[in-house]
């Protein structure tokens, strides 16, 4: 990653990624963006390739995450993580209770979209967050936000694809506990986001002719981590989905999910000498399909060189 101010009026950033995919290595563009500094009024500007920020885990790193894999919701309706090319505009109220709104919009190149055809823009959203503080001891923050894309050729990674609307919205809280404010000895974070998704026009079966598809899903993820000792931490976390049954036409296909709802359990301990590394043990009770999948997950985490520090 490499960001710095440009002059006293934008901020740039631009990450790259190693990817393996297929045992070959590749580099993947992150994030471009340019974005305002010091606009009247508490309006900032963002423009290029960038993390949305709708929900609240979709605008961190993968780095910054609690968990070595992002919740199941996040994997089903957002492919990991919702990122294009666009344009951000969002507004912080003068006030002591913190108050964001924003809305963006993106050419439509990434999931849940896919397959722009360099047009116009075929992902559009709106997004609103408070949060403030209840003592020395408390803070947290809600959010509330919506995301509507237009599908072209969606391709769901079996062969499928789908063409229409997908409008997505997103409802996320996070608590947060340190004593006295001090997050450095023990600290206790509560997060959790539900995810509301309905989809209307053509799915094509690989192989087969187009049906007409609508339907909706939903989803959530609830997650604690509790940090009980300096550099030491402890977390749980449950995510679980729901759809409804399409009707025997999609019998067979990605759609057809016999009657199971996917859902998972994992819990961590993780291990950070200093601000820079973090070693985790992690185990996943994987019940997306229809047979049990237990994992164990050994991670490491190094930053090198200086960093900004991570959102609330």
């Amino acid at each position: 990653n490499f960001s710095a101010n440009v002059d006293d009026k934008f901020y740039g950033s631009l990450t790259v990624a190693l990817v393996e995919e297929d045992g070959e290595t590749s580099v993947e563009l992150e994030e471009a963006f340019m974005q305002t500094l010091g606009l009247s009024a508490g309006f900032i500007v963002k423009a290029g390739r960038f993390f949305s920020n709708v929900g609240y885990l979709n605008q961190f790193h993968a780095h910054a995450d609690d968990f070595e894999d992002r919740p199941l919701p996040y994997r089903a309706f957002l492919n990991n993580q919702f990122t294009d090319d666009g344009i951000q505009i969002s507004w912080v109220a003068p006030t002591s209770l913190f108050l964001e709104l924003g809305t963006e919009l993106f050419r439509g190149n990434g999931f849940p979209a896919g397959g722009s055809d360099g047009e116009g823009f075929d992902n559009w959203s709106v997004f609103g967050h408070v949060g403030g503080d209840v003592g020395i001891n408390n803070s947290w923050r809600a959010g509330l936000s919506y995301l509507s894309s237009n599908a072209h050729e969606r391709e769901t990674g079996e062969g499928d694809l789908f063409t229409g609307d997908s409008d997505l919205l997103i409802a996320d809280f996070v608590w947060k506990w340190a004593p006295n404010g001090n997050a450095d000895n023990r600290n206790f974070k509560l997060q959790g986001e539900y995810f509301w998704r309905d989809e209307d026009g053509l799915f094509t079966p690989d192989g087969g002719s187009a049906l007409d598809y609508g339907e909706n899903q939903d989803g959530w993820y609830l997650q604690g981590i509790y940090q009980f000792m300096p550099q030491w931490r402890a977390g749980v976390r449950y995510a679980r989905l729901h759809a409804n049954d399409p009707g025997a036409a999609f019998a067979g296909t990605v759609l057809d999910d016999h009657g199971h709802d996917p859902h998972d359990t994992s819990v961590m301990l993780d291990w950070s000498p200093s601000e820079f590394s973090r070693l985790r043990l992690q185990y996943n009770m994987d019940k997306t399909q229809l047979d049990r999948d237990d994992q164990i997950l050994l991670q490491y985490i190094m930053s090198i060189g200086s960093h900004g520090a991570h959102q609330f």
